[in-house]
């Protein structure tokens, strides 16, 4: 799917594979700071790139290369070639973000706002993970992976307010259970007061 026809909703957006095609903006790309992966420190890549015919660009984490305190990069010697990324939708994270005050176009906590706060033009709401090739490589970057999205959090509680409404629902029916029987039941019933017969 091109990016240009994902949903407007970019909660339903999120995850969906995509193709981003257009000019890499390297002179205005963000630097993502204190990223680990695989137990080393680096920093993320954060390109606009600008489709033709659109205003609006599109971020594309391009993916990690090692940094050893975690912000400093040359930046120019880490440019893709092809014009052209595949990926999948990312949603930003909330809340205000933050950047270096003496570097504005290093990130320390990425957010729509802080994004948008360090370029030129409007950015798209949600930016695009490139995906391919993930081997840590001394001549190019590591590309990042898609997370499992059967694990973590969500699993667990969607297990737990599963039980809630399972034990709500055997204590709704137990409670019905020992209910009195209505009055037409009680009116049917035999009378266990005994009943005097009087002698002539």
């Amino acid at each position: 799917m091109d990016v240009a026809a994902l949903p407007h909703d970019s909660a339903s957006a999120r995850f969906r594979r995509v193709r981003v095609t257009g000019v890499a903006d390297y002179e205005h790309e963000l630097i993502f700071a204190a990223r680990s992966y695989r137990g080393s420190p680096g920093v993320n890549f954060l390109t606009p790139v600008r489709i033709p015919g659109r205003d609006t660009a599109v971020i594309v984490n391009r993916g990690w290369v090692y940094s050893p305190d975690g912000a400093t990069v040359d930046e120019s010697k880490w440019r893709d070639t092809s014009a052209t990324f595949t990926g999948y939708v990312e949603e930003f994270p909330s809340g205000p973000g933050s950047s270096y005050a003496s570097r504005p176009r290093v990130i320390a906590r990425l957010s729509y706002s802080a994004v948008a706060k360090a370029l030129p033009y409007p950015v798209a709401p949600v930016y695009v993970v490139a995906l391919g090739d993930s081997v840590i490589a001394p001549d190019r970057l590591a590309r990042l992976t898609v997370p499992p999205l059967d694990e973590g959090p969500h699993l667990s509680y969607a297990i737990q307010w599963f039980s809630f409404a399972l034990i709500a629902l055997v204590g709704a029916g137990f409670v019905v259970k020992q209910q009195p029987a209505g009055p037409s039941s009680a009116a049917n019933r035999p009378s266990c007061h005994a009943v005097r017969v009087e002698r002539g």
